[in-house]
């Protein structure tokens, strides 16, 4: 068996977009440690300059050398002065960047890919990396957080105890654009706490047992930071590191042990694995990405772009509407496979993308632009089709009814897909509002109609509750994302039916699929939005 390919140098992720700008902060001993021809520090910063990182700013102790990604270094003659001191650079950075923030312990022993779990794609926004279920007992270097649906939503700074919690963070936070001035809110109170109890240096820079360094040191702004913006209602997501190693050390051995640990794992292997999305339906997880990771591996082989490989998507799909508009039996079996063929490489489009991380607006835009294209294309091919085979056996009414039905379809997936975006939009737009108040902000509890609100309240809490429920068993599930009739369970519908039976009964079962699956849509989304 062949060694596998090498990956493919990352092109310029997200085009238009800004990169992020790192924080690394470097304030502990450990983060001096040796690591190979460096210092932890060294390896770090060579590492985002693999990720699409615009700059890296390194606080360090005054004295400090640190080796920068080309080669040259930085003697931090100007080092920090204290936990209130690095709280407040971040603050700085964080109103002035263009682009999304992270701030990493210096004192991280990561791979790769598990730092781009948050950080090879700026354009997601507010996240941190979360180790759960790993077996590993929280303390100062793994404070505790709870998460659920995916989020942050409490976070225990520098190992204090947190009820229900069910990860730990691993040091490396990500703030997006939107939020931002949050931020630098949340880095502001911190510091002025920090003065407050420890004078104006706000924090010592000693180092515990180990090199460790203390629960106030400059690296444990990481912690503070997260739970700050938790607490100010930030949502923030759980990026999870799966088998990748991503910790924070204390020490020369732990160093090394966690260097080694860092061979065990094959990481091509698991960015591979990381491209696929692990929440997709259930003929989109068994019946394509199953095995599209092979072909993820080729396209990266041949250099195929991912908009290169959507342009094999939209030709295959317009090779199967050509071929179900022949009408005959064969023809249609021709067209559900290679209708098939077209799904599969629209979800190897972004697998690749992932994969290589060559994101783009243009290349996410084009390949939501073509879902539709293609798919109403394929209405059309299978009207024209079963329209041409009842004229040629004198059915008129027939062929106008084929088309009544190709245009109620088509209409509902458009409100289906209009509905959805404007969902999206306004929840986007709602989390905007609601993280550009002031930390801590907010109604009074005795404000009018705050009874309606709490009510309302309640019946979103209520619905996102059976959510959670039906996520826990695997068979609801799976049947909670089939119900929503994604793009996966279309292909199959319109592929199996065609094939199978005509296009009549085709566009039968996505009318009434289709109208359950809006009705099921609308429910939920009224349920969650009255808040």
């Amino acid at each position: 068996m062949r060694d596998p390919a090498p990956v493919p140098p990352p092109a310029p992720p997200e085009s238009g977009a800004p990169g992020t700008t790192a924080v690394v902060l470097a304030t502990t001993a450990a983060a001096a440690l040796r690591c190979g021809d460096g210092t932890l520090a060294d390896r770090l910063t060579a590492q985002l300059a693999a990720l699409p990182v615009r700059d890296v700013h390194v606080v360090g102790r005054s004295g400090a050398v640190i080796r920068a990604a080309e080669g040259t270094h930085l003697i931090g003659s100007h080092g920090s002065r204290g936990l209130a001191d690095d709280l407040r650079r971040v603050a700085r950075l964080a109103r002035d960047s263009p682009g999304p923030v992270a701030v990493l312990a210096g004192d991280l022993v990561a791979h790769t890919e598990a730092l781009a779990v948050l950080l090879g794609r700026p354009g997601r926004g507010t996240g941190a990396v979360v180790a759960t279920a790993d077996g590993e007992d929280p303390g100062p270097l793994r404070p505790p957080v709870r998460v659920e649906d995916g989020r942050v939503v409490a976070a225990g700074a520098s190992g204090a105890p947190l009820p229900g919690a069910n990860g730990t963070f691993r040091g490396v936070l990500q703030v997006g654009e939107s939020h931002l001035e949050a931020l630098a809110e949340v880095a502001e109170e911190l510091a002025a706490r920090a003065e407050r109890r420890d004078g104006p240096a706000g924090g010592s820079q000693e180092a515990g047992p180990d090199g460790a360094g203390t629960a106030a040191d400059g690296a444990g702004a990481c912690a503070l930071l997260l739970d700050g913006l938790v607490r100010a209602g930030v949502p923030v997501r759980a990026a999870a590191p799966g088998r990748l190693h991503c910790d924070r050390v204390a020490g020369q051995p732990a160093a090394d042990a966690a260097v080694r640990r860092l061979a065990e794992v094959d990481e091509d292997r698991a960015r591979l694995e990381a491209a696929v999305k692990g929440d997709d339906g259930f003929f989109t997880t068994y019946f394509v990405s199953s095995w599209s990771p092979y072909l993820v591996r080729l396209a990266a082989e041949l250099r195929l772009t991912p908009n290169a490989v959507t342009g094999i998507s939209v030709g295959l799909a317009a090779l199967a509407a050509v071929w179900f508009s022949e009408g005959t039996r064969e023809a249609r079996i021709a067209g559900a496979v290679l209708f098939y063929l077209s799904f599969v490489f629209d979800c190897v489009d972004g697998q690749l993308a992932r994969y290589t991380r060559a994101f783009s607006v243009f290349g996410s835009w084009l390949d939501a632009t073509f879902d539709r294209v293609k798919e109403y294309a394929v209405y059309a091919g299978l009207a024209f089709g079963y329209a041409a085979g009842t004229a040629a056996g004198g059915a008129g009414d027939g062929a106008e009814d084929i088309w009544r039905l190709a245009v109620a379809a088509l209409v509902l997936q458009a409100l289906r897909h209009m509905l959805d975006s404007s969902y999206t939009e306004a929840r986007a737009a709602a989390a905007a509002s609601g993280a550009a108040r002031a930390p801590g902000t907010g109604d009074a509890p005795g404000a009018a109609g705050a009874g309606g609100d709490r009510d309302a309240a309640g019946a979103a809490g209520g619905v996102a509750g059976l959510s959670r429920r039906l996520e826990q068993d695997s068979f609801t599930r799976w049947l909670k994302r089939m119900i929503v009739l994604p793009i996966g369970e279309r292909t199959a519908l319109i592929a199996v039916t065609a094939a199978v039976f005509d296009a009549r009964v085709t566009f039968l079962a996505l009318l009434a699929w289709g109208g359950l699956a809006t009705l099921y849509m609308l429910g939920g989304r009224m349920g969650r939005s009255m808040v």
